[in-house]
């Protein structure tokens, strides 16, 4: 995929091969929906997208796929059964364009992201001697 530094997310779609850029709308759609008081930025040269000031959700647009980051161990236990059919990997869930854009489930994940990362920012209370 195209390699230019972008300033926006408008920007990394638009200079995205043709035939990935619909696609990519759709994922940004997704996740903007799913996440609508999320900060759009970006990260690791990827749209990012951060929820009380930390990014939750990542994507990313490659040659024959895009790609949702991070997909941790509980994100991929918690779908499993919609995941089986997808390429998962280090961190890494893999759709390709010549499938439709799995929408609701993207959403899913967007929302499952933000909640796992507020869960891990909680505090944890020591024990008491």
């Amino acid at each position: 995929m195209a390699k230019t530094e972008c300033r926006t997310v408008a920007d990394y779609i638009a200079a995205q091969p043709e035939t990935a850029r619909a696609a990519l709308k759709k994922v940004r759609g997704a996740i903007r929906k799913a996440l609508p008081q999320a900060e759009e930025t970006f990260s690791y040269k990827m749209p990012a997208y951060k929820s009380r000031g930390r990014v939750v959700i990542y994507f990313a647009g490659w040659k024959d796929h895009y790609a949702l980051y991070p997909a941790n161990a509980r994100l991929v236990a918690a779908f499993k059964d919609e995941l089986a059919s997808y390429q998962i990997g280090k961190g890494t869930i893999r759709f390709p364009f010549a499938e439709p854009v799995p929408v609701p489930l993207i959403a899913r994940i967007a929302k499952f992201l933000a909640q796992d990362a507020v869960r891990r920012a909680k505090p944890r209370s020591s024990p008491k001697p």
